[in-house]
């Protein structure tokens, strides 16, 4: 056996090359995605509109502060997560611990996904939670719009005023500094 039959028979033990199986593993997990996607826009939808229909029972007023408190927490609380995440990525922190954030913040903001699935999706299972939503839970859509409304503000407020703090220690550090520079000079002339 030569050097050049025992290169071949090396070369045909390894199999693929690595590019096309990443491309098989990535048209693998695509095809694996658009068919859950299609499962999950036919199931979640609907099931979502039951859940939140057994939950409020038809009143008004319970679809109103459900709507409320879910439209507010799924969306301040995801933002407070992502400006974590980033402020992680500024200092740069632990890579795991933006993406640790930035998978918290997607799954708190699930409920909110859902609703605007219902909302916004133009299959059955949309148009079937509507109608759920509708007579098992009124009021529901509307106030969690507002309380995301509401949750968005809030974020913004609390970012302002974090922002506004930031400014506020750094001028104050600045002009302490200054003062400290300039004590000595004045302590120095009232001496004389």
């Amino acid at each position: 056996m030569t050097t050049e039959d025992a290169a071949h028979s090396a070369t045909e033990k390894k199999g693929l090359p690595p590019w096309v199986k990443k491309a098989i593993g990535i048209a693998v997990l695509l095809v694996v995605l658009v068919i859950a996607y299609f499962i999950l826009a036919a199931y979640l939808p609907r099931a979502w509109a039951q859940n939140m229909g057994s939950l409020i029972d038809g009143s008004f007023a319970a679809g109103i502060l459900w709507g409320l408190v879910i439209g507010l927490i799924c969306s301040f609380v995801p933002l407070l997560l992502l400006q974590g995440a980033w402020t992680a990525f500024r200092r740069h922190r632990f890579k795991p611990v933006q993406i640790g954030l930035g998978i918290l913040a997607v799954i708190v903001m699930i409920p909110n996904l859902l609703t605007l699935s219902v909302v916004l999706g133009g299959n059955n299972a949309a148009h079937a939670g509507e109608r759920i939503l509708d007579v098992e839970a009124p009021g529901f859509r509307g106030a969690s719009l507002v309380g995301v409304v509401i949750g968005v503000l809030l974020f913004l407020a609390a970012w302002a005023a974090a922002y506004k703090y930031r400014k506020r220690k750094t001028e104050v550090t600045t002009m302490r500094s200054e003062l400290a520079q300039h004590a000595p000079e004045s302590g120095k002339e009232s001496g004389r």
